[in-house]
């Protein structure tokens, strides 16, 4: 059995991605790696608290391993961290990153390319299947989500904080992604076939950042209850 680490974002292609690995008998997940922006306490893009972050590895039984840079971090510092990261896995015998991309060649080489120069190799699960099947096989899977992020340039800002679901699928605009993989929005995950339990959270106030990505802040059944 092959060891790997997950590249873990806490959203839904990670989700599905995720599911595709552990029912595969040849590899076996040391850990998740999540990259957090140290300054928000923050799971970086996504925008949601690192205690949910902590929360889904629980229920998902699995190590959680946080890469964590600064809010205005360089492509430099990024990677000198990640390669850090890295470093200490490949001492416990692993050689391989997965990550739940889906149809982004650039990021794909970016990955690839980075990951060879530590000797190491990327697996794509879910690379290249279609989008709209994808969206669908989560939402008929079980698996449950919210959209966190929303790229208003693209997208309108009333979808932020909406769930993942048919209903949000079919009101989706036309060139729009039905997995966002184009980034117009970003998700988390609270329950599925993989979680033992469903996560507690309570929905937040929704804020703009940069004039351009809409937010929607939760607030998890630990932070609901130190507030009462």
């Amino acid at each position: 059995m092959k060891k790997v680490l997950f590249s873990w974002s806490g959203g839904k292609d990670s989700a599905l991605a995720l599911h595709e690995i552990q029912n595969n008998p040849k590899y076996e997940i040391v850990s998740l790696l999540t990259t957090v922006t140290k300054d928000y306490d923050r799971v970086s893009m996504h925008g949601f608290r690192t205690d949910l972050l902590e929360a889904q590895a629980a229920s998902l039984s699995l190590p959680l391993k946080q890469i964590k840079i600064s809010k205005d971090a360089t492509n430099d510092e990024y990677e000198n961290q990640m390669r850090e990261s890295l470093a200490q896995f490949q001492n416990e015998g692993v050689h391989s990153v997965v990550f739940g991309d889906i149809f982004l060649e650039d990021l794909k080489k970016y990955r690839e390319d980075k990951l060879a120069q530590v000797d190491m190799g990327a697996i794509f699960p879910i690379w290249k299947k279609d989008t709209n099947e994808l969206a669908n096989k989560f939402v008929n899977s079980g698996f449950k989500a919210l959209i966190t992020c929303v790229d208003t340039n693209v997208l309108d800002a009333r979808f932020t904080g909406r769930d993942y679901n048919k209903d949000l699928l079919n009101d989706l605009p036309a060139g729009i992604d039905l997995c966002g993989e184009n980034g117009e929005f970003h998700s988390f995950v609270f329950d599925g076939p993989t979680f033992k339990e469903p996560l507690g959270f309570e929905r937040g106030e929704v804020v703009l950042r940069e004039k351009r990505f809409s937010f929607c802040d939760l607030l998890s059944s630990s932070t609901i209850e130190v507030k009462v």
